[in-house]
């Protein structure tokens, strides 16, 4: 008995030392299981109800389509930060704008494309390189997405103050919204004009300008520039500080928009003050039998205008040749017009001037000269073709009058003309 006891004791005791070495093991597998089955638990119930992992039942936030959406956080964010609560998220609305909902829209804080088309400001810091490429724009869609009234553009070019304005603003009183009005002046003139006249805040950043001198045409075009920079503005006239329309704004309104053609004075003359003026370096881009001459008073369609600007071809090559006793503001115009555009131009201008007396400069008109028959005789005294119609409405403007005739002209001519 005792030797078969001893055996099993013996036998056995591997297996006592065995359990006692494993089970301090075994508790702490069966800890840590535990403890990982309680943290499981725990996390999805948080992540269940955290708005950093929850897509499924997140309503998205409806902004105008314009707005950007928040970028990520950065993946190198420290894992702790994910599990606490977010920053509050900053707003993404510009000012005076509001979340958009399937009910309600705020139609008054939309900027759509009519707010876009609004005319600038005319003072600007533009050089011209910067103004011609912007002015130099042009859409391919004819019809607009919106409807607009169009404008003619009255662009003044004088030398300083505009004695004759409070004649014009007789002309534009009660036509707001269908003209506008740009002046190009001595940089030096800093002069003020009222409030309540179309004149006001309407002078473009201007440099000199010299008679005769190349820089006239840059004048020219720097306004052209500046119109078209307005969209609504679809005709346009260049007006000197003598000059004054000769008939009311409705009837210059309807003709110019009514129009067909161009209206830049354009023809070949022999002789010294045409033909004499020619540069042979000016070929092979203009011939001498390309060579045209006529007034620099012009009234054009938007689509010439846009050419004008935009003219790299012609335009440099008078300012290189065209000098001395070649007067670029009487030939670019004309022979550029009649080289591309001859077709859709009328080949003469709608600004009376009496050259009778001969010289450089035509007759100038003073107070005693403004009566009733000349302006009978400027408003109808001639013949000419209007969209392939006889007429005798050829002149809508007339130059040269000087300050001294103001009060004649505002005493007779509106109730002559119809202003109003």
């Amino acid at each position: 008995m005792w030797t078969k006891q001893k055996d099993y004791s013996v036998a056995s005791f591997p297996k006592h030392f065995s359990l006692q070495m494993h089970l301090p093991g075994l508790i702490s597998h069966f800890l840590i299981f535990g403890s990982g089955l309680a943290l499981g638990i725990t996390l999805s119930f948080y992540l269940k109800d955290s708005p950093l992992i929850n897509f499924q039942h997140q309503k998205p936030l409806m902004l105008h389509s314009n707005i950007a959406t928040a970028p990520p956080p950065p993946l190198s964010k420290p894992r702790s930060s994910l599990f606490s609560s977010p920053p509050p998220l900053p707003s993404l609305l510009l000012p005076n704008q509001t979340v958009v909902s399937n009910t309600t829209r705020n139609t008054t804080t939309r900027i759509g494309l009519t707010e876009y088309l609004k005319p600038p400001n005319v003072r600007h810091d533009m050089d011209d390189k910067e103004l011609f490429w912007r002015a130099s724009m042009v859409q391919k869609l004819n019809k607009t997405p919106f409807d607009f009234t169009p404008k003619i553009a009255f662009m003044f070019l004088t030398r300083g103050a505009l004695a004759l304005a409070p004649f014009w603003d007789t002309f534009f009183k009660g036509h707001e919204g269908i003209y506008s009005v740009y002046v190009h002046s001595d940089p030096s003139f800093n002069d003020t004009v009222p409030q309540n006249s179309a004149f006001y805040e309407r002078w473009i950043p201007s440099k000199n300008v010299r008679w005769g001198d190349p820089n006239m045409m840059d004048a020219e075009r720097r306004l052209l520039a500046n119109a078209l920079l307005d969209f609504s503005n679809q005709r346009f006239v260049l007006i000197s500080e003598s000059c004054i329309p000769l008939f009311n704004f409705s009837t210059v309104y309807n003709y110019l928009m009514g129009s067909t053609k161009t209206f830049v004075e354009a023809y070949d003359l022999p002789g010294a003050v045409n033909r004499g003026r020619y540069n042979t370096r000016m070929r092979p881009q203009i011939r001498i039998q390309q060579w045209r001459k006529g007034s620099q008073w012009f009234q054009m369609d938007r689509a010439l205008a846009l050419e004008v600007v935009a003219d790299q071809k012609y335009f440099p090559v008078f300012k290189r040749f065209c000098h001395g006793s070649c007067y670029t503001d009487e030939h670019y115009l004309p022979t550029f017009v009649s080289i591309r555009f001859w077709r859709r131009n009328s080949n003469r201008t709608l600004t009376w001037v009496d050259w009778t007396r001969g010289g450089p400069h035509p007759t100038r008109f003073i107070r005693q000269d403004v009566t009733t028959d000349l302006f009978n005789r400027l408003r109808h005294g001639g013949k000419c073709e209007y969209n392939g119609k006889r007429t005798d409405v050829c002149h809508l403007f007339a130059r040269k009058f000087l300050p001294n005739t103001l009060d004649r002209l505002l005493r007779f001519a509106p109730k002559l003309m119809q202003f109003n």
